[in-house]
Parts: C-alpha cells; sequence; structure tokens
C-alpha cells in the first residue's frame, strides 16, 4: 500500500508541473471548465464543476446526479488548493503517507478543508496559482482525474506516465 501511495505522489507532482498555464483569462475558464464538463458527460459522472480565480467564480456548472452537497466539497477542496498551491489529491495522498490528519500535520480544519482529490491549481507563470479547477460528486481519484485529462487536453499536454492507475 504504501509504495502505491510512493507512486501515486510522484506522478501527482508530475502532473503539477506539466500542468502550467502561460496565461489565463476568464475566456480561458470558459473553454476549460466546458472541457470538464464534456469529459465528465462522456464518463457518465455526475459532477459539480467550478474553475475559480482566487477572488470570483469564472465557471460552475452541476449535472445530472449532484446535489447542494457537492458545492460544499468544491468549497473546502478550492480552498486547500489556495491554501497550498497543490492538487488537493496530492495533499491527501501525502498525508496519507505521514499517517497524519490534516488538522495535527497542516492546521486545515475539517469544515473549510477537504484533502480529498477533484482541485487542481491553476499555476500561471511567475504569478503561481492564481486559482483552482474543481470537481466533486464521483469518487475522489475520479474527480482528479477529470480535471487533469482536461487541463491536459485544454494546454495540448500528453500526461504519459504521470497519469494515474485506474
Amino acid at each position: 500500500m504504501t509504495e502505491a501511495i510512493v507512486q501515486d505522489i510522484r506522478r501527482l507532482e508530475q502532473q503539477e508541473e506539466m500542468l502550467r498555464f502561460g496565461h489565463f483569462s476568464p475566456d480561458d475558464a470558459w473553454v476549460l471548465g466546458n472541457r470538464v464538463r464534456e469529459i465528465a458527460l462522456a464518463r457518465g459522472a455526475g459532477v459539480a464543476i467550478d474553475v475559480s480565480m482566487r477572488d470570483r467564480t469564472l465557471f460552475h456548472s452541476a449535472l445530472p446526479g449532484t446535489t447542494t452537497d457537492n458545492v460544499e466539497w468544491i468549497r473546502r477542496k478550492r480552498n486547500t488548493v489556495l491554501r497550498l498551491w497543490n492538487a488537493s489529491y496530492l495533499v491527501g495522498r501525502r498525508l496519507a503517507l505521514s499517517g497524519r490528519d490534516q488538522v495535527e500535520a497542516r492546521n486545515l480544519p475539517h469544515s473549510d478543508f477537504s484533502v480529498h482529490g477533484g482541485s487542481f491549481p491553476l499555476i500561471v507563470g511567475d504569478l503561481g496559482c492564481i486559482g483552482a479547477v474543481t470537481v466533486s460528486g464521483v469518487p475522489e481519484r475520479i474527480d482528479h482525474a477529470i480535471v487533469v485529462e482536461a487541463i491536459a487536453s485544454f494546454l495540448k499536454v500528453d500526461l504519459g506516465d504521470s497519469r494515474l492507475p485506474d
């Protein structure tokens, strides 16, 4: 089990290195959000989708099968990304490897932060993390995969070996 977590962490770190933007605009958010939506629909995944800057939401969509609870999960996952500048799933896998809870290790209260997969940082050039793309509604590994697949497609990046196995 530990080796699987270590391999996940390696792949997730590679994804964060590969999936960086030269620029990001509200129009890009619309295109990217719709790409996430298309991928989710193709997978039959009932998810809520959010593309946000630090200070505002640029795209939001809730597919059939979602509930208001998914919006709360999005808020908490996005908060994790905006605080730590890492994918929520990467934070969660690192904590799983350490055996520590998010509150103990990072002072992330459960009421405002979630280390479950599904939120990925929008890293732009030298600016750093300007926002997040977040999905909630299916198991966390699939939430993460949907977001990463959409960003890779948008950026025309081949994930290769950095793709997480199912």
